[in-house]
């Protein structure tokens, strides 16, 4: 008779306890499709009488998750406290030590230390799975390690937090202003307890980072993700790019260039009629790219209990049924130190300005573009009441040095009022 696999839980929030709600609903869907019973040995969390909602009094109680992943009776250590360091972080080097599997949502404890742990579980032959800590339930891990492991990856993308997509959505739809898109959202509770986590982008930078890895076969490296956040959109933006054919998404994108490998989250225009340019509300979204498979499009729920408690099982599912992969698609002394890319690809880019109304000041402004060697593709004015008139420059292919240098150059005139802002247009 083959024996259960038998989990210890740690941490009992959104997604532990759609987890156990898992384990306890599905026991005989579970054990048909991975060939042996999922059970439950013990949990932890911080308190122990928050009710919440389920059945817990089977399952030994352990108050140190440390103590809960070195237990006896537990094959796979499941960690979903979260937090780059601390208990997550010694708890889950605990399991793998005392030779337990483990499975994760906890993309920022990977993001900047997934090497070190990808080493700790291969030299103890364990596996350290985490498809729930990118993009919720889109499967996007087993999509890279798996269905597309015959593939060059040429270019990862995608829409990756969901809080970001609702907020710029929220501003288009209903014409509102970040600040109070911002508001509601809060209220709403979508935001991390620290919101730069999501609007800053580091939470989607996160991910974006531990995709690189397995799509490029290179170390771990978030230190080199170019952030940036959404704060500085305004509505203008958003009805501007909607004019001229595009939407704005916080977009992450990976690609492996001559110069190194390119790593950027950041406010990008997409083409409206696109894939990601269709994407709304909260759902997140991710592009694969590879030499034989061409386009991937991979589309679902980013986060809450359900789709995380999802992909949490689809891993668990896996070690019972004896699958053993390499915690990013390749043994992990093999990962090699890819150089950051000091520049981007080249690509259009879109700018806004308020310039003053006077004569000369678009000249000045052409003349910053041309001194940069940044071609000018579009150019729109429109109408005002104010001492100064909205322009609108959508540029040729360009470079991001050669776009600063005009930028810089347009802040030393004395016809551009405030700073520009300009936001990349990427081809999907």
């Amino acid at each position: 008779m083959t024996t259960p696999l038998r989990l210890g839980i740690a941490g009992l929030g959104t997604v532990g306890t759609g987890v156990v709600k898992i384990v306890q609903r599905q026991a005989a869907l579970l054990e048909k499709r991975s060939g042996r019973a999922v059970t439950i040995s013990a949990i932890s969390a911080r308190s122990r009488d928050k009710d919440r909602g389920i059945r817990l009094g089977d399952y030994a109680w352990e108050d140190d998750p440390v103590a809960l992943a070195k237990r006896d009776d537990v094959d796979v250590f499941v960690e979903l406290m979260g937090g780059s360091d601390g208990p997550a972080k010694a708890a889950t080097e605990a399991a793998l030590g005392a030779g337990k599997d483990v499975v994760t949502a906890n993309k920022a404890m990977l993001a900047h230390h997934g090497q070190s742990l990808a080493n700790l579980a291969e030299d103890n032959g364990r596996v350290l799975r985490f498809e729930a800590a990118v993009a919720g339930g889109i499967p996007v891990i087993k999509a890279l390690t798996e269905g597309l492991a015959g593939n060059e990856i040429t270019r990862v993308m995608g829409v990756m937090n969901g809080t970001c997509n609702y907020i710029l959505t929220r501003m288009e739809n209903a014409g509102l202003p970040y600040d109070d898109v911002f508001a509601e959202a809060d209220a709403l509770g979508y935001l991390e307890a620290d919101p730069k986590l999501d609007v800053g982008g580091i939470d989607a930078g996160h991910k974006l980072c531990l995709l690189a890895s397995i799509a490029f076969g290179t170390n771990v490296d978030f230190d080199n993700v170019q952030l940036e956040g959404i704060e500085k959109i305004e509505t203008t933006d958003i009805e501007q790019a909607a004019d001229m054919g595009f939407r704005i998404k916080l977009l992450g994108v990976a690609q492996m260039t001559p110069r190194g490998l390119e790593q950027r989250m950041s406010p990008c225009l997409v083409p409206a009629n696109s894939p990601l340019g269709q994407l709304e509300g909260g759902t997140n979204m991710v592009v694969l790219e590879g030499d034989s498979v061409e386009q991937i499009v991979l589309r679902g729920p980013g986060a809450g209990e359900g789709p995380t408690a999802s992909a949490v099982m689809a891993d668990v599912i896996d070690i019972a049924r004896g699958t053993r992969l390499s915690t990013f698609g390749q043994p992990a002394a093999t990962l090699s130190a890819a150089p950051p890319s000091a520049t981007s690809i080249p690509a259009p880019y879109y700018i806004r300005l308020q310039l003053h109304d006077k004569p000369g000041a678009l000249a000045k402004v052409a003349t910053a573009l041309g001194e940069a060697a940044v071609s000018i593709d579009r150019m729109r004015q429109y109408g005002h009441d104010e001492p100064t008139a909205p322009v609108l420059i959508v540029t040729h292919k360009t470079t991001q040095e050669a776009l600063d240098q005009a930028l810089a150059a347009m802040a030393e005139t004395d016809v551009v009022e405030g700073s520009p802002v300009a936001i990349r247009v990427e081809a999907v």
